[in-house]
Protein backbone atom coordinates (compact mmCIF):
# COMPACT_ATOMS: atom_id res chain seq x y z
CA UNK A 1 0.00 0.00 0.00
CA UNK A 2 1.48 3.30 -1.10
CA UNK A 3 0.78 6.23 1.20
CA UNK A 4 0.80 9.87 0.21
CA UNK A 5 1.12 12.45 2.97
CA UNK A 6 0.36 16.06 2.17
CA UNK A 7 1.33 19.18 4.02
CA UNK A 8 1.47 22.92 3.55
CA UNK A 9 -2.11 24.11 3.30
CA UNK A 10 -3.49 27.09 5.16
CA UNK A 11 -5.01 30.53 4.97
CA UNK A 12 -3.49 33.13 2.68
CA UNK A 13 -4.54 36.52 1.36
CA UNK A 14 -5.29 37.07 -2.32
CA UNK A 15 -2.05 37.54 -4.20
CA UNK A 16 -0.14 35.44 -1.71
CA UNK A 17 1.74 32.18 -2.09
CA UNK A 18 1.71 28.72 -0.61
CA UNK A 19 3.68 25.57 -1.26
CA UNK A 20 2.13 22.16 -0.82
CA UNK A 21 4.18 19.00 -0.38
CA UNK A 22 3.26 15.40 -1.04
CA UNK A 23 5.58 12.69 0.26
CA UNK A 24 5.24 9.22 -1.22
CA UNK A 25 6.04 6.21 0.94
CA UNK A 26 8.56 3.70 -0.31
CA UNK A 27 10.31 4.65 -3.52
CA UNK A 28 9.33 6.21 -6.80
CA UNK A 29 9.17 4.40 -10.11
CA UNK A 30 10.51 6.09 -13.22
CA UNK A 31 7.09 5.67 -14.86
CA UNK A 32 5.12 7.24 -11.99
CA UNK A 33 2.89 10.17 -12.78
CA UNK A 34 1.94 12.48 -9.93
CA UNK A 35 -1.05 14.74 -10.11
CA UNK A 36 -2.46 17.57 -8.06
CA UNK A 37 -6.23 17.90 -7.84
CA UNK A 38 -8.52 20.24 -6.01
CA UNK A 39 -12.12 20.21 -4.92
CA UNK A 40 -13.97 23.38 -4.07
CA UNK A 41 -17.20 23.32 -2.02
CA UNK A 42 -20.09 22.12 -4.14
CA UNK A 43 -17.87 21.33 -7.12
CA UNK A 44 -16.34 18.23 -8.60
CA UNK A 45 -12.72 17.36 -8.01
CA UNK A 46 -10.61 18.68 -10.86
CA UNK A 47 -7.13 17.86 -12.06
CA UNK A 48 -4.95 20.95 -12.06
CA UNK A 49 -1.63 19.53 -13.14
CA UNK A 50 0.65 16.56 -13.47
CA UNK A 51 4.34 15.76 -13.42
CA UNK A 52 6.23 12.75 -14.68
CA UNK A 53 9.42 11.51 -13.08
CA UNK A 54 11.33 12.93 -16.05
CA UNK A 55 10.01 16.33 -15.03
CA UNK A 56 7.43 16.91 -17.74
CA UNK A 57 4.55 19.02 -16.45
CA UNK A 58 1.09 19.88 -17.69
CA UNK A 59 -1.42 22.33 -16.22
CA UNK A 60 -4.95 23.48 -16.73
CA UNK A 61 -5.26 26.94 -18.21
CA UNK A 62 -6.57 28.61 -15.06
CA UNK A 63 -3.33 27.95 -13.14
CA UNK A 64 -0.74 28.25 -15.91
CA UNK A 65 1.85 30.86 -15.02
CA UNK A 66 0.80 30.86 -11.36
CA UNK A 67 1.25 27.25 -10.20
CA UNK A 68 4.35 25.13 -10.57
CA UNK A 69 4.68 21.41 -9.91
CA UNK A 70 8.10 20.02 -9.15
CA UNK A 71 9.55 16.86 -7.68
CA UNK A 72 12.49 15.80 -5.60
CA UNK A 73 13.20 12.26 -6.67
CA UNK A 74 15.62 11.65 -3.79
CA UNK A 75 13.03 12.71 -1.21
CA UNK A 76 10.08 10.97 -2.88
CA UNK A 77 8.29 14.28 -2.69
CA UNK A 78 6.26 16.32 -5.13
CA UNK A 79 5.52 20.00 -4.62
CA UNK A 80 2.86 22.41 -5.75
CA UNK A 81 4.04 26.01 -5.61
CA UNK A 82 1.08 28.35 -5.83
CA UNK A 83 1.65 32.04 -6.49
CA UNK A 84 -0.72 34.94 -7.14
CA UNK A 85 -3.46 33.05 -5.36
CA UNK A 86 -7.06 34.03 -6.00
CA UNK A 87 -10.19 33.58 -3.92
CA UNK A 88 -11.38 31.05 -6.47
CA UNK A 89 -8.35 28.86 -5.72
CA UNK A 90 -9.92 28.05 -2.36
CA UNK A 91 -10.35 24.27 -2.20
CA UNK A 92 -9.11 21.07 -0.67
CA UNK A 93 -6.01 20.04 -2.58
CA UNK A 94 -5.10 16.40 -3.15
CA UNK A 95 -2.08 14.71 -4.59
CA UNK A 96 -2.47 11.53 -6.59
CA UNK A 97 -0.13 8.79 -7.69
CA UNK A 98 -0.61 6.84 -10.88
CA UNK A 99 1.84 3.91 -11.00
CA UNK A 100 1.30 1.92 -14.19
CA UNK A 101 4.26 -0.36 -13.37
CA UNK A 102 2.24 -2.04 -10.62
CA UNK A 103 -1.26 -0.79 -11.50
CA UNK A 104 -1.42 1.22 -8.29
CA UNK A 105 -3.33 4.46 -7.80
CA UNK A 106 -3.36 6.30 -4.53
CA UNK A 107 -4.61 9.57 -3.04
CA UNK A 108 -3.28 11.86 -0.39
CA UNK A 109 -5.50 12.84 2.52
CA UNK A 110 -6.11 16.35 1.21
CA UNK A 111 -5.09 19.72 2.59
CA UNK A 112 -7.25 22.82 2.84
CA UNK A 113 -6.19 25.97 1.04
CA UNK A 114 -8.23 29.08 1.81
CA UNK A 115 -7.64 32.34 -0.02
CA UNK A 116 -9.38 35.19 1.74
CA UNK A 117 -8.79 38.73 2.88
Amino acid sequence: QVQLVESGGGLVQPGGSLRLSCEVSGFMFSSDVMGWYRQAPGKQRELIGTITMTGRTDYIDSVKGRFTISRDYAKNTVYLQMNSLKVEDTAVYYCHLDRPATNVRSWGQGTQVTVSS
